[in-house]
């Protein structure tokens, strides 16, 4: 899997990169082709169709027929001012210009486009839009397309001296075209980011489940050590019991036996640890809910753990500060969660242990603080420290036994209560858990 996953990384990273690279291209070609279909839709379509249409109905202006030659011995030259037709310029105004311009886009899909024009005679502007200087001398935007049409009469052998055109500018086309890609953009840009969520999605994935790997091999581990010595230590017991001389004396005999018993305890309790664990995964806990004393299943605990204190050389101080410590909680699950809370902090420790637990109210909560002055907790464990199977690394101290299944279960339980829990913890200074409960008012 180490060697696999760094591979399967840089595929999946290197797949990712090339199709964004593919799609950048695809909408920048994509835009150019938009480009060319537009400025070809004005060149041969808008201009095509508004210059055909303005010389047709030139043509048939009276006194604009074109002069064909009559020879013969009379032909004399005809008298030319007489011959000269009028102007694009000089038979439409602006609006009508402007409405054959706006008839145009319409007809090749282009309504709504803004425009600029200009009709010139002689390479003299004769009529033009209100804008058409300003955007002419423009020249600094790269984006404006200007385009020239001649205007020339239908008949090839007219005469006219008038040396007509037709300007049209369309200002920022690549704004247009960008606009008109609106929606292939959106869809790009959305099923890349769909692309991008999934390649992250299959990383997280992959470390997921590294990670669980890595869990399950410790959670095996683990268990393999707390199953291997009662197991061992029973194992040891019914063989000293078949011994003729342990077997006739009562005394060994019971002591034995008492062995055995409590290694079955202590074996039930590891697989009663794992079963609720199980439960929890699949959110089955039963809370008997009932009035409890905090205080009375603190004192309870403490003196319960009084032996464990002495052989470390410590002892527990109890400031049990608070007027209302009345919970409606499950007693079995709440002293689990003092008893583990006080099981870590002997557990985790040196000799001369100290472990501090105050109580205090507030407005509407009972606030309980377990203190101790034991190896503590670096900053990546305090984050790390309620996850199932996670256990801290503990430094100088050895055999410090458990599946790290404690403290979750301590979250879960305060959750179900719908209670807080916070960790404060120096390293080589100490811990500190705040649990933060809904205390219970018999006048309401």
């Amino acid at each position: 899997m180490k060697r696999v996953f760094p591979i399967i990384i840089a595929l999946i990273t290197i797949s990712l990169l090339g199709i964004i690279y593919i799609q950048v291209n695809w909408v920048l070609t994509m835009e150019e082709n938009k480009q060319e279909e537009f400025k070809h839709k004005l060149t041969t379509g808008v201009m095509t169709e508004v210059a055909g249409d303005l010389m047709r109905q030139k043509s048939f202006v009276p006194n604009v027929n074109t002069f064909r030659f009559q020879p013969g011995p009379l032909w004399r030259p005809p008298d030319i001012e007489l011959m000269k037709a009028p102007t694009v310029g000089q038979l439409f105004t602006q609006a009508q210009l402007e409405d054959r311009f706006q008839k145009a886009f319409e007809k090749y899909g282009l309504a709504g486009t803004k425009f600029e024009f200009a009709v010139t005679s002689n390479m003299n502007i004769e009529r033009m839009s209100g804008n058409f200087m300003k955007a002419f001398e423009d020249s600094s935007n790269k984006d404006n397309l200007r385009l020239f049409q001649l205007l020339q009469l239908p008949n090839e052998n007219s005469f006219s001296e008038a040396d007509e055109a037709l300007i049209l500018i369309v200002p920022n086309i690549k704004h247009i075209v960008l606009k008109q890609m609106y929606w292939n953009f959106a869809g790009v840009i959305f099923f890349t980011l769909v692309i991008i969520a999934a390649f992250f999605i299959t990383i997280k994935t992959l470390l997921d489940q590294k990670k669980l790997s890595e869990i399950k091999n410790d959670f095996i581990n683990n268990m393999t050590h707390e199953f291997k010595t009662p197991l061992a230590t029973i194992s040891l017991a019914v063989d000293a019991l078949r011994n003729e001389k342990v077997a006739q004396d009562r005394k060994k005999s019971e002591y034995f036996s008492s062995i055995i018993k409590e290694e079955n305890k202590r074996m039930n309790k590891q697989v009663e640890t794992i079963l609720q664990a199980a439960l929890m995964d699949r959110q089955e806990i039963q809370l008997n809910l009932q009035h409890v004393h905090a205080h009375q299943v603190v004192q309870d605990v403490a003196e319960n753990f009084k032996l464990q204190l002495q052989e470390k050389n410590g002892r527990a101080e109890l400031n049990l500060n608070a007027n209302n410590d009345l919970l409606e909680a499950d007693e079995v699950h709440f002293t689990n969660i003092i008893s583990n809370l006080f099981d870590n902090a002997i557990k985790y420790s040196n000799d001369n242990l100290v472990v501090r637990i105050t109580t205090h109210n507030t407005k509407k909560n009972l606030i309980i603080r377990l203190e101790d002055n034991g190896i503590g907790m670096s900053k990546e464990t305090q984050r790390r420290i309620f996850e199932k199977f996670y256990r801290a690394h503990t430094g100088n101290v050895h055999n410090v036994k458990g599946f790290g299944l404690g403290l979750s279960y301590v979250k879960t339980i305060v959750d179900a209560h719908f209670g807080k829990i916070k960790v404060e913890s120096t390293v080589g200074k100490g811990t500190a858990f705040t649990l933060e409960f809904p205390a219970f008012n018999l006048a309401s």
